[in-house]
């Protein structure tokens, strides 16, 4: 950008002064002509032709020999004025484009830190941003990159540790049982073999809900998509868990709106939801309460949703857990272990259904209100 300046500037005073010389030299040959006329206008007819040749040997007189000390030291004193003029332009340029590569370079720089930070694993590294042009932006994209990273690095270490805990859980209670009938210890009886039958299957339930959820994040999970009635979708859950409404004396309740439209799904993976959502509503409920399963039909412009509910008169959830219901084995209450409410992935897992069905599935909770957990799907 200076080296721009320069040259321009360079290029600018040579023209000036190169038409300075050619027209002032004009002005002084054609004011030097119109002298020589005005003296010889008095002049008799027969001095005329003299006058003539001397007019003419004037005009052809060379523009050193026409320019005297006055039109010297304007000259100079032009040629000077261009040359401070060019001289300061030169300066103001220099610094202006120190100033003006500074304030990129110098953001530049701190973000090729950063992005040889983020490169070597150090996630969560930030750029300062102290402008609103084109690099400001680009720092603040990176900022959003930098810090979705770290969040991601942070979540994958829980989700390890998570998986671990939760694998090594039944695995222990399995081996433990296992080498205490080796070694006589444990009695080899039906109860034993009927304990470890259900750790067994409660491992390979974890790891089917592990498959499942890899398989929807990654976009991989087969749906059978078929018409489906909701009324009988929902009907065939409410009856499933029915026997649980009645251990804990909980009403479960159907509320549809009439006619219905037809959606398009998989009857068993939306099941698999709606048991989701069912089985927490059921657990977390009190002794006689109830929990009511709506269906209702939503107009928006140029879009149809049936929006699926389940509500209880559990304890609710924080708004400060709200956000992060729906994550891999996350827990509100961080007293729940395995035994008292699942692995933790039925959510996440409900979540991904959901979302490869085209719909959205959420949460409307207050603290000791209960809850309303509800997804909406497109219509057929």
């Amino acid at each position: 950008m200076f080296l721009s300046i320069v040259a321009t500037i360079l290029l600018l005073v040579y023209l000036a002064n190169y038409q300075m010389d050619r027209q002032f030299g004009e002005y002084l040959t054609v004011q030097h002509g119109h002298m020589q006329e005005r003296m010889g206008g008095g002049m008799m007819m027969g001095q005329g032709q003299g006058q003539g040749q001397g007019q003419g040997q004037g005009q052809g007189r060379r523009l050193p020999e026409l320019i005297g000390a006055a039109e010297q030291n304007f000259m100079e004193s032009y040629h000077r004025s261009l040359l401070w003029v060019g001289g300061g332009i030169l300066v103001i340029g220099l610094v202006g484009s120190y100033f003006v590569a500074r304030s990129i370079t110098v953001p530049l720089r701190r973000l090729s830190r950063a992005v040889d930070a983020v490169g070597q694993g150090r996630y969560g590294e930030l750029v300062k941003i102290q402008s609103e042009d084109e690099v400001g932006h680009l720092g603040a994209a990176f900022n959003t990159m930098s810090h979705s990273l770290a969040d991601n690095q942070r979540l994958r270490r829980r989700l390890l540790a998570d998986i671990a805990h939760e694998l090594r859980t039944p695995l222990t209670i399995i081996q433990g049982n296992l080498e205490g009938m080796l070694e006589g210890v444990i009695a080899r009886d039906d109860a034993q073999l009927a304990s470890l039958h259900e750790e067994a299957a409660q491992l390979g339930r974890l790891i089917t809900d592990l498959r499942d959820l890899s398989l929807a994040e990654a976009g991989q999970l087969t749906l059978d998509i078929q018409p489906i009635r909701i009324e009988a979708l929902l009907g065939r859950a409410v009856g499933m868990l029915a026997p649980l409404a009645e251990e804990k004396s909980i009403r479960l309740l159907e509320r549809y709106e009439e006619s219905l439209p037809l959606i398009r799904g998989d009857a068993g993976r939306l099941n698999q939801v709606l048991y989701n959502l069912l089985t927490n509503a059921l657990r977390y409920s009190p002794y006689g309460a109830t929990v009511v399963v709506s269906a209702a039909l939503i107009t928006k412009p140029q879009t149809r949703w049936l929006e699926i509910a389940v509500s209880d008169q559990g304890p609710g959830i924080a708004p400060s857990d709200q956000p992060y219901i729906f994550e891999h084995f996350y827990r509100a209450d961080k007293a729940r272990d395995r035994e008292s409410g699942g692995s933790g992935l039925g959510l996440a897992i409900a979540r991904r259904l959901v979302e490869g069905h085209g719909g959205s599935i959420g949460v409307e909770s207050e603290v000791g209100q209960g809850s309303r957990f509800w997804l909406r799907l497109p219509v057929a």
